[in-house]
């Protein structure tokens, strides 16, 4: 199984000072996941961690991106990004498969 996201090169940076500030080792990386939940169906999940048993990983730029094998197929060609506009700062999913999603964004459908 193949973990198909990319993120922005903002994200990559960005993550890599959050890692630096939080002072984690290299074994650390970005977790990511969709759950059951939000307004539109699903929610995506965003932290820090080491990678899990049964974890997909994915590696880009320095940065280890790790996520569950039920997640893969609902982040097929997402792209992370981070922002940090105007309209505030932080990271924001671009997911082609979402058919739907909230208001606020943090939200999806398929």
């Amino acid at each position: 199984m193949t973990l198909n996201i990319e993120l922005s090169e903002k994200a990559v940076k960005e993550i890599k000072h959050l890692l630096e500030l939080k002072n984690l080792s290299e074994e650390y990386g970005v977790r990511v996941g969709v759950r059951g939940g939000g307004c539109s169906g699903y929610s995506y999940t965003l932290e820090f961690g080491r990678s899990a048993k049964d974890d997909v990983i994915l590696e880009q730029d320095g940065v280890s991106i790790f996520t569950d094998p039920k997640s893969v197929l609902y982040l097929k060609g997402t792209t992370l990004e981070y922002t940090d506009g105007l309209q505030g700062k932080g990271f924001h999913f671009s997911n082609p498969n979402a058919t739907q999603t909230c208001g606020c964004g943090e939200s999806f459908s398929v």
